[in-house]
């Protein structure tokens, strides 16, 4: 018996998301575009870090070229596919003038209707489906005039609220949202909304730390969610440009439960331990530590929510012990909230 050992393979790499963005006359352009160099610059990022590309970016629709709302063609569009790989993102996209009474009854709208309710519906189905349905302003009409969003929670442009509820009595239509996710559908109020859905989407595929860096590229200083902006205590005290505190804030989400001395953060930043205290007050509104332990309280907040244990959530997070994360829980609930000054520096 041949007894040689054979070295194990190394588990395949994910496939790459194919994001199907679908292209009607007269799209909006920065609907189209704002998510996707949201998306490909996290591309570039997962390259900068020796990690294949995450997402495929692809141009569908019912017509091979077409013009954009500011008058560009856009040509090179792939026909609408007759099935979706997995997984998928579809993502429909807006554009101007009264689009519930007007491009309803436009062939384009109908062809890709039909295909909706062909194709994607089914790929939504089910109790965890491999697909997403993403929207961007009047997508979402599109999205529920092919019967996608009966029973969704679901947002749009504010003008369109009241066309949505029309075309899907069966959905719950909140307003004052930037965007909405319900299972596999996100819907956004449109605009530069669609880049901080695309955003999100960045943070729940490739994690936080990702996403930080897209959106510092972007130069997108204030990231804003489904709610608040600055509910989640992971974005609170990101509204600011500056390049060396951002190298910090990064660090410690990659890392929360590293030996953060402000020795080491001032490293990171590459300035001075008096400095990144001065730096980090003008900038977030707190201390280097404090910002350090908001973030380890936040992750063990998500950590719990997800399922996982009180121990396996405060090691995730990089407490030490018990008693390590209640006294960071009584200083933080006695600490100001976190702030950005945006002094310039």
């Amino acid at each position: 018996m041949d007894r040689r050992l054979t070295a194990p393979r190394a588990a395949p790499a994910p496939r790459a998301v194919d994001v199907l963005f679908v292209v009607l006359p007269d799209t909006l352009l920065l609907d189209l575009a704002g998510p996707a160099e949201a998306l490909r610059l996290a591309n570039q990022q997962c390259a900068r870090r020796g990690l294949p590309p995450a997402f495929r970016l692809r141009y569908v629709g019912p017509q091979a070229s077409t013009s954009s709302s500011v008058g560009l063609t856009l040509a090179g569009i792939e026909p609408l596919p007759d099935a979706l790989a997995a997984p998928s993102w579809v993502v429909l996209l807006g554009r101007p003038g009264d689009a519930a009474q007007v491009v309803r009854h436009q062939r384009p709208w109908l062809d890709t209707r039909q295909w909706l309710s062909r194709v994607v519906a089914p790929a939504l189905a089910g109790p965890a489906p491999a697909h997403r349905l993403v929207t961007v302003c009047v997508g979402a009409l599109l999205a529920a005039d092919a019967g996608l969003l009966a029973g969704r929670r679901v947002t749009t442009h504010h003008e369109l609220l009241a066309d949505l509820a029309a075309l899907a009595p069966a959905a719950r239509v909140l307003g004052n949202r930037v965007f909405v996710e319900d299972g596999p559908v996100l819907t956004s109020a449109g605009i530069t909304a669609g880049i901080d859905l695309a955003l999100h989407l960045v943070a729940a595929t490739l994690g936080e730390p990702l996403a930080s860096a897209v959106a510092q590229v972007m130069v997108l200083y204030h990231r804003r969610g489904t709610d608040d902006p600055e509910h989640s205590p992971l974005l609170a005290g990101r509204r600011h440009l500056h390049p060396a505190v951002h190298a910090v804030q990064n660090a410690v989400l990659d890392a929360p439960g590293a030996d953060w001395s402000l020795e080491r953060l001032a490293e990171v930043a590459h300035v001075t331990p008096r400095h990144l205290t001065r730096l980090f007050q003008a900038h977030v509104g707190q201390t280097p530590r404090e910002h350090v332990e908001q973030v380890r309280l936040a992750l063990a907040q998500q950590a719990r929510a997800a399922g996982l244990s009180s121990a396996e959530s405060l090691a995730l997070a990089g407490f030490s012990s018990d008693r390590q994360w209640r006294r960071a829980r009584q200083r933080a609930a006695t600490a100001p909230a976190p702030g950005a000054s945006q002094h310039a520096d």
